[in-house]
């Protein structure tokens, strides 16, 4: 006999510990038991159930069998049965897909006396009863079982755990898609990093990682969550440092304004360890948004800047007007005068003395500001209107709201 009392206890110990509903570790036992029965006393291809009662300790089994007719199922060839019964085990013992001939595809189910039962048959012990429906025949109850069923008892339940516990973490974590989390660096492999997140691991690819950031092992760091792939056998949690998402998300952290909405992110340019543009703009008369961002004394864009390996972060504010969003973009040169023309694209002029600040070393600068407003941005002095500046036109590539995941780096 089981003790009720113990087993009860376990059940709420896993489901606290795991984050599983206690209904589906029940569920796993009830599955295991069923496995361990069919072991001992079962016949092959036939469907095991059992049901378990927490109240009184009563255990239940049955046998499934489905309804079908002569369009759900055919009649199996000699021998084909045994072979088909044979491939399952095989796929079972291995783990791995069988690869049939192109037209079993198309065939219909084989007939099982095991698992089905015909409409005509089946009407004569369950009136009114539909193909596709269920018949359960009840099975003499064994609470004893040998070594063999046992371990096939602890196998099953040991997967229908560890699946409820995928889909647990799984269910979590999609959740905090585009948000912020926080994880230990837990080892390194062929330039991907791999986070212990708690419950669950995540993986960084070397493409989402900061350029020039070293990473320790047992180091504490926050990362943006990209995306939570379901078809891995894992829960694939992608993370990600370089997604310029990571930086507004970091800013509504840091800043009430953004958090409660009355500061809102309105672009964001990055070049990920180097320089990050981001435009801002206030929802309430009286709230200068760059002031909000930058903090007392710069403590708010200094937090910001420190999480991200000091990269540069210039603040925006954000404008309808082109003319005027266009010259803050470049900041911290001061435009003198923008001309835009039908086709997104405008030249900035600024002073002699401030062309090498708009334009930026290697162009970057002017790069970021043109990502940032997404319009193309030509930068020329003042005094040589006609002269094209090396370096000072930059297209418009407006940053992705969600960026693909990349594939793992390769070996």
């Amino acid at each position: 006999m089981f003790n009720l009392k113990e087993l009860k206890k376990a059940v709420e110990q896993i489901a606290e510990e795991k984050g599983i509903e206690a209904t589906q570790i029940l569920e796993a036992i009830e599955s295991s038991i069923a496995a361990a029965y069919k072991k001992e006393y079962g016949q092959k291809g036939e469907i095991v159930k059992a049901k378990f009662d927490l109240k009184t300790g009563d255990l239940k089994f049955w046998r499934a069998k489905t309804v079908v007719d002569d369009t759900t199922v055919r009649m199996p060839e000699e021998g084909e049965l045994e072979e088909t019964v044979k491939k399952e085990i095989k796929k079972t013992k291995k783990a791995e897909p069988i690869q049939e001939a192109e037209n079993e595809e198309e065939k219909l189910p084989l007939y099982n006396p095991e698992r089905h039962i015909f409409l005509d048959e089946a009407k004569k012990i369950k009136k009114g009863i539909k193909v596709g429906e269920e018949l359960e025949f009840p099975l003499e109850t064994h609470d004893d079982f040998g070594r063999i069923a046992a371990q096939t008892a602890k196998q099953v339940i040991l997967q229908k755990l560890r699946e409820a516990e995928r889909g647990s973490i799984l269910q979590e974590y999609q959740n905090k898609e585009g948000e912020i989390v926080s994880g230990l660096v837990q080892r390194f492999d062929r330039g991907n990093v791999f986070i212990d997140l708690g419950r669950a691991s995540g993986v960084m690819f070397y493409n989402e990682t900061i350029p020039g950031e070293h990473y320790r092992v047992g180091e504490r760091l926050r990362f943006y969550v990209l995306a939570v792939q379901q078809e891995s056998r894992m829960p694939g949690i992608i993370l990600s440092r370089s997604h310029p998402k990571f930086v507004s998300k970091l800013f509504q952290i840091e800043v009430p304004e953004i958090n409660e909405g009355v500061v809102e992110v309105k672009a964001i340019a990055r070049e990920p360890g180097s320089r990050s543009k981001i435009a801002v703009s206030s929802k309430a008369e009286g709230i200068d948004p760059v002031g909000s961002c930058v903090g007392q004394r710069g403590t708010r864009v200094m937090a910001v800047s420190n999480e991200l390996g000091q990269e540069k972060i210039d603040i925006i504010e954000w404008s309808e007007k082109p003319e005027t969003f266009i010259a803050s973009s470049l900041s911290p040169a001061k435009v003198n005068l923008v001309e835009i023309s039908e086709r997104r694209e405008a030249k900035a002029f600024v002073p002699e003395d401030q062309l090498s600040l708009a334009i930026g070393k290697g162009g970057q600068n002017v790069r970021l500001a043109a990502k940032l407003t997404g319009w193309k941005i030509d930068v020329r002095s003042q005094a040589r209107p006609e002269e094209v500046q090396e370096g000072g036109v930059a297209e418009a590539v407006v940053e992705p709201i969600e960026a693909p995941v990349e594939k793992p780096a390769e070996e």
